[in-house]
């Protein structure tokens, strides 16, 4: 079983995504989350495989929280998705070592 852990401050596409994820026998969902500091508590729980991760929520972004996950030595996979096609942020995500970086449109 694929656990794994939604941060997505938008309330509409955090549930898309848990829903479509859920249909899947091999994959549950463990958390979703609206912000950065619920996102960290979530991971250091749940301890997922993967991390779907916005990179703007209040408290902390989905690049602070990959960067600390990978500071902490933890296993999980990290998915960043966004709507910003900026170039700092895919520099800062490749930095950290993220598995996969989408632009949500």
């Amino acid at each position: 079983m694929i656990r794994i852990v939604i941060a997505e401050d938008q309330k509409m596409l955090r549930g898309a995504f848990a829903s479509l994820l859920q249909f899947e026998d091999d994959i549950e969902v463990v958390a979703e989350v609206p912000d950065g500091e619920q996102a960290w508590e979530a991971i250091s729980l749940h301890q997922p495989d993967v991390c779907v991760l916005d990179i703007e929520m209040p408290h902390l972004s989905g690049l602070e929280i990959a960067e600390r996950i990978r500071h902490a030595g933890l296993p999980c996979k990290i998915m960043i998705v966004t709507t910003f096609a900026r170039p700092g942020y895919l520099q800062r995500a490749m930095d950290a070592q993220v598995e996969g970086y989408l632009l949500k449109d």
